[in-house]
């Protein structure tokens, strides 16, 4: 039984790494699709239709069946060795698997409505947006590793701080672009 575990929690590991490479291009793409609708004709036609096509390929050929076979080795894995479940810890991993699915499917509206041409969002929000995955990416490992309950506390202390350093860097990134378009 432990051989065959271990290949499903290998299975479910490829599938999670793959998924979050979905969920952390995605963002970029939706970055420069936003700013593709400002540029002039014909940029504006060209790069938006590559860049629609990118993120399309990208959603589902990529990121959706990652998702979606994470998610199944998972359930899987806790069919296998229900006992887990008792673990406080395990609660509240699954608790950032619910939030990164909800992340998950919010990034699939703004799929959907930049594939139509709608945007209701700034590329600087959606570069705030593009770290949600990586929080929780943090916070899962952590979680995953650490096995600790009662230590999450300090766990979400240390991500709420990784989150301001990333929104600092993400302003002091703004500034350079400002004053340098180029970069």
């Amino acid at each position: 039984m432990a051989d065959y575990y271990n290949y499903i929690k290998a299975l479910h590991l490829i599938f999670v790494i793959t998924w979050f490479a979905g969920l952390f291009y995605i963002p970029r793409l939706f970055v420069y699709q936003i700013e593709a609708f400002s540029k002039p004709s014909p940029e504006k036609e060209i790069l938006g239709k590559q860049l629609k096509l990118m993120a399309k390929r990208l959603w589902y050929i990529i990121t959706w069946p990652s998702g979606i076979l994470a998610t199944f080795f998972a359930v899987w894995l806790l069919v296998l060795r229900p006992g887990i479940l008792y673990n406080p810890w395990m609660h509240i991993k699954l608790g950032f698997v619910v939030l990164l699915i909800i992340y998950h499917l919010k990034s699939n509206h703004i799929f959907k409505q930049l594939q139509k041409g709608i945007v209701k969002w700034s590329s600087n929000q959606m570069r705030i947006w593009n770290e949600g995955s990586t929080i929780i990416l943090f916070a899962v490992i952590f979680l995953v590793i650490v096995r600790d309950a009662i230590n999450w506390i300090y766990g979400v202390i240390g991500i709420f701080l990784f989150a301001i350093l990333l929104m600092l860097g993400i302003k002091f990134y703004k500034r350079i672009r400002n004053k340098n378009p180029e970069a």
